[in-house]
C-alpha cells in the first residue's frame, strides 16, 4: 500500500496515520494488521488518492505468496482443487476477516470470498481486491491460459469499468449476490507442478500447529461458517453442528458461557450480510430477501427494523460510506 499510495501521488504517512499505522507495519510480511483497521484504511486511501478501484489495484500486486504459509501449501498440493481446499480450510490463519469458499454445479466452479466480521468499512475495496488476489493465486495454480467466464462483484458498478475489463479480462458483473470468481470445474482436476508430497506433510504439520494455537475461538468460528452458509445452504443449528463436529446440546452450552446464542450469532450474521448489500451495491430490496432466504420483501423489512429500528430503504437512503 505505501508505494501504491507514492506512485499515485500520496504522502503513505499521513494516511497510515489516520488509522494508527506507520509505514513499518508494512516491511514484516508477518504481522497482522486488524481487519477493521485494513477496511478503513482502504477506504482512507480511496478517498485521498481519489482511485475509486484502490482495492483492486492492491491486489492486483498480491497472489499466492501473500497468503504467507498457507499459500507455500497450496503450491505443494497435488492438483488445484486440493490446493483451493487448503485455502479454505486454513484461510483465517492470513485473514480474520473475510471466509473464501468453492462450490460445484454442473460443471461450473465458483470460488467466493465474503466478509463476517460486522461493521467494516471500505467493503466494495476489500471485495475487488480479495477477488483479484484469487485471480492472480487461479493464474499462478493454472497458468496463463485459465481465465474466468465470470466475475462477480458485491458492489455497486462504478462509473468506469475499464481497469476492471483490463485486469480480469471482462467485465465483472456488479450488484451481485457474492464476489466471485466463476470458471470450468475441470480446472480443479489440474495437476500442479510444484505437487510436493513430502513438501506438503510437512507444511500441513507446520499449520495444524498455528491451527492449534489459535483454537478456542467458537464465536468467530461460528461467524465464518455462517456467513458462507447464509446466503447458501440455509445455516441451521443442526448444519453447524455437523461442521464444526460438535454435538447441538454441547454446542448450545458453550455459546450460553460465552454469553450468547445461536440465534443472536444468526440474526447477527443476517444483519450483517444485508447491510453489506444495502451499502455497497444496487441490489434490489426482494433481491436481498431472496439472498437471505426469506419467503418476500416484507418478512425480511420487518427483521431488519427489529435488528436496525428503520426500513432497509431508510437506511440505503442515509447513504454509502466510502
Amino acid at each position: 500500500m505505501p508505494e501504491l499510495l507514492r506512485e499515485l501521488g500520496a504522502d503513505p504517512a499521513p494516511i497510515l496515520a489516520t488509522v494508527g499505522l506507520d509505514a513499518e507495519r508494512f516491511r514484516d510480511p508477518d504481522h497482522l494488521i486488524p481487519f477493521v483497521t485494513m477496511g478503513r484504511l482502504l477506504n482512507v486511501c480511496a478517498q485521498q488518492t481519489r482511485c475509486l478501484h484502490f482495492g483492486l489495484l492492491v491486489g492486483q500486486r498480491a497472489g499466492g505468496e501473500s497468503l504467507g504459509l498457507v499459500g507455500h501449501l497450496m503450491q505443494s498440493a497435488p492438483d488445484v482443487g486440493s490446493a483451493l481446499r487448503s485455502l479454505i480450510l486454513h484461510f483465517h490463519l492470513h485473514d480474520r476477516g473475510g471466509i473464501p469458499a468453492l462450490t460445484v454445479c454442473n460443471g461450473v466452479a465458483t470460488l467466493a470470498y465474503g466478509i463476517y466480521q460486522p461493521a467494516v468499512e471500505g467493503i466494495g475495496q476489500i471485495h475487488d481486491g480479495a477477488i483479484a488476489i484469487g485471480f492472480n493465486v487461479m493464474r499462478s495454480l493454472c497458468g496463463a491460459a485459465w481465465a474466468p467466464t465470470q466475475v462477480l462483484l458485491a458492489r455497486s458498478k462504478p462509473a468506469d469499468v475499464t481497469p476492471y475489463r483490463r485486469f480480469f479480462g471482462v467485465v465483472p458483473r456488479f450488484d451481485a449476490e457474492q464476489a466471485a470468481l466463476v470458471f470450468p470445474a475441470a480446472w480443479l482436476e489440474r495437476r500442479l507442478h510444484g505437487a510436493d508430497s513430502r513438501l506438503c506433510q510437512m507444511l500441513e504439520t507446520q499449520v495444524a500447529a498455528l491451527e492449534a494455537q489459535g483454537r478456542g475461538d467458537l464465536v468467530n468460528q461460528l461467524r465464518r461458517v455462517l456467513r458462507s452458509l447464509l446466503t447458501s445452504s440455509g445455516g441451521s443449528l443442526d448444519q453447524v453442528a455437523e461442521l464444526l463436529s460438535i454435538h447441538r446440546r454441547t454446542l448450545n452450552r458453550r455459546l450460553k458461557e460465552r454469553g450468547t446464542t445461536f440465534k443472536a450469532l444468526v440474526e447477527e450474521a443476517r444483519f450483517e450480510i444485508a447491510r453489506q448489500f444495502l451499502e455497497e451495491t444496487d441490489m434490489p430490496i426482494t433481491g436481498i430477501a431472496a439472498a437471505l432466504d426469506y419467503a418476500d420483501s416484507s418478512a425480511f423489512t420487518r427483521a431488519f427494523r427489529r435488528w436496525s429500528g428503520t426500513t432497509p430503504a431508510e437506511w440505503r437512503s442515509r447513504g454509502r460510506p466510502r
